[in-house]
């Protein structure tokens, strides 16, 4: 990756961690998960609004690293309105993308913002930094129950 792409990427992870995007409570929301990374300790509740298949409203709550919080923030805007199937599909590139091989670019086609966690697959244990929301995410779609990254 380029200096400057890395630097551009850097900011943009420092913004959300910095000032999060839906971040709070979900008073109305109609399914929740917990999350935790008994690793580095990062914590977060994903609470999440859906009708007729759409997720309406997310907010996200807890405390994490740069990585996560800024990951969970990115993931908040990218699904929000989504259908539900495409949120899960979403999440599947995603993951994708911070495990994938370097040389395979088209991991990030179509991601958008989230592509800034390209760099993360260089770096193995802040994998579960970046898909702590995530997996989260997906709980909170389906069953509710808590995940953990270990």
């Amino acid at each position: 990756m380029n200096p400057e792409l890395r630097e551009l990427y850097q900011s943009v992870i420092l913004d959300h961690n910095k000032q999060p995007r839906n971040f709070g409570e979900l008073p109305e929301a109609n399914g929740r998960a917990e999350g935790h990374n008994p690793l580095c300790g990062d914590h977060l509740s994903v609470a999440v609004r859906i009708e007729e298949d759409r997720l309406l409203a997310i907010a996200f709550e807890g405390q994490g690293c740069a990585i996560s919080t800024a990951s969970a923030s990115l993931m908040s805007e990218a699904v929000k309105g989504l259908p539900v199937s495409e949120v899960r599909g979403l999440f599947e590139r995603f993951h994708k993308l911070v495990t994938s091989d370097p040389m395979q670019e088209s991991a990030s086609q179509g991601l958008g913002k989230l592509e800034v966690f390209s760099g993360v697959r260089e770096f193995p244990i802040r994998v579960k930094c970046a898909t702590l929301g995530w997996h989260t995410l997906q709980s909170a779609l389906s069953d509710g129950d808590s995940v953990s990254t270990e």
